[in-house]
């Protein structure tokens, strides 16, 4: 990793609010898909479970969700970067277009007949089923739901990366250790044909590798350097609670 995602460090060009941008400027039907498609790809969840804990009914919370991303290419003014943080942004635009929402026409015209997330090929209401119960606010499961599919792309970039160097078995062995989780490093050590320090020093550079991919990550929805370390900071605690 190169020092280019260090705090203060990062130059902020192509981002998440660039992706919405770049979706709402019109003219180019293919840039437009594609971009919105990316933000689909990062965000379709943590948005269908907060729609759903709402109350919705499954197929409504896909038409809803499906809808309010389209609804993104048409409100050129909303997406302001000045107005903070790309997680923020988005629930609060959520909130407005689900309070909203029976003003509009009815659930079948939702989306004008476009498609931009294909549900049953992601098998939203199964991920669903295992929420707990007792997490009822619907801001919290948001919350938690945009922590954890950032850590899944994270250690995603990871294995990626180990792969690109053939080293996609050890990535497989070493990443229960980014969360403590595992067999014990001596089996670990043995597995690998590691002495157990040589063990320590892999473990301890794929965890830095792993904080530099969550930060260049991070970067991608925030308007300026320091605001990084304010999201690493809200992860944490959103993965303690």
């Amino acid at each position: 990793m190169n020092d280019s995602i260090a705090p203060g460090a990062r130059e902020f060009h192509t981002t998440r609010w660039s992706l919405v941008l770049a979706a709402q400027q019109g003219g180019d039907a293919t840039r437009m898909h594609r971009a919105m498609s990316a933000l689909c790809q990062d965000y379709w969840y943590p948005l269908y479970a907060f729609v759903r804990r709402r109350g919705h009914a499954p197929h409504d919370a896909q038409d809803l969700t499906q809808a309010f991303f389209l609804s993104l290419l048409e409100t050129h003014a909303a997406a302001d970067p000045a107005r903070g943080k790309f997680r923020s942004y988005l629930l609060g635009a959520i909130k407005n277009f689900l309070a909203n929402d029976w003003h509009r026409t009815q659930t079948q015209k939702r989306g004008g007949g476009q498609r931009l997330v294909e549900w049953d090929a992601l098998d939203a209401e199964a991920r669903y089923a295992l929420e707990p119960a007792e997490q009822s606010d619907a801001e919290t499961l948001y919350d938690r739901r945009w922590a954890m599919e950032l850590l899944a792309r994270a250690v995603e970039k990871l294995r990626a990366e180990f792969a690109a160097k053939g080293e996609a078995e050890t990535f497989e062995v070493l990443k229960g250790t980014l969360s403590g989780a595992g067999p014990d490093r001596g089996q670990i050590a043995q597995q690998l044909g590691m002495s157990e320090g040589a063990l320590k020093v892999a473990i301890h550079r794929l965890r830095q590798s792993y904080r530099e991919v969550l930060r260049a990550e991070i970067a991608e929805t925030v308007d300026s350097p320091e605001e990084v370390d304010a999201e690493m900071r809200h992860l944490v605690a959103v993965l303690r609670s």
